[in-house]
């Protein structure tokens, strides 16, 4: 037992010598590292991707791959179908007002009749026709922020009544020409 205990002892006088010597080796002067890679977060998904961790799959047929898609396809569409019925239902009960009498549609048409629009008119320098521009302004479905945007028409005029400037309503028709689809209903507000 006396020549263990020296043992022991003798083992930790070692590692008391050795212990002074271990910072000096780490503040000796290391070797320059390798200059660290910059990726971009691109490249770095895609290799964080690559390194699969895991078990890996037991070998599936394309027949069971087709299946599983098909059923994560129906998953997807009832998650789908569930969030539209949401979406629907919170713009069932968005607030009421000038500003959202702004946004909503002119005229909601019923079903199979002509659609009217109402617009201001950009040209009547042709006969019998007007180019007429439609502006809208409407809320995205998802992001709520007002999206204004414009298009433009043509419309047959038959007495040459409107000129440009004025605000005038217009209905669809029958293809009257290669761009005429539609002709004016009346002018609602004369250019000054």
């Amino acid at each position: 037992m006396a020549e263990t205990d020296e043992n022991e002892q003798a083992s930790e006088e070692q590692g008391e010598q050795q212990a002074p010597e271990t910072p000096a080796a780490a503040a000796a002067p290391e070797q320059p590292a390798e200059p660290q890679e910059t990726l971009s977060s691109k490249e770095r998904r895609r290799r964080t991707r690559s390194t699969h961790s895991g078990p890996q799959g037991k070998p599936r047929s394309a027949q069971e791959r087709h299946e599983q898609r098909l059923a994560e396809r129906r998953q997807k569409a009832k998650a789908r179908t569930l969030r539209r019925g949401q979406e629907r239902e919170k713009a069932a009960k968005a607030p009421k007002g000038p500003a959202a009498a702004e946004l909503a549609p002119v005229h909601e048409p019923k079903r199979g009749a002509p659609k009217e629009r109402q617009g201001v008119v950009v040209s009547s320098k042709a006969d019998k026709t007007i180019t007429v521009r439609i502006d809208v302004a409407r809320q995205h479905r998802r992001y709520e922020k007002t999206v204004r945007s414009s298009t433009t028409l043509h419309a047959h005029d038959e007495s040459n009544d409107a000129n440009e400037g004025d605000v005038v309503r217009v209905v669809e028709s029958r293809p009257l020409s290669r761009t005429k689809r539609w002709r004016l209903l009346e002018v609602l507000e004369r250019a000054r």
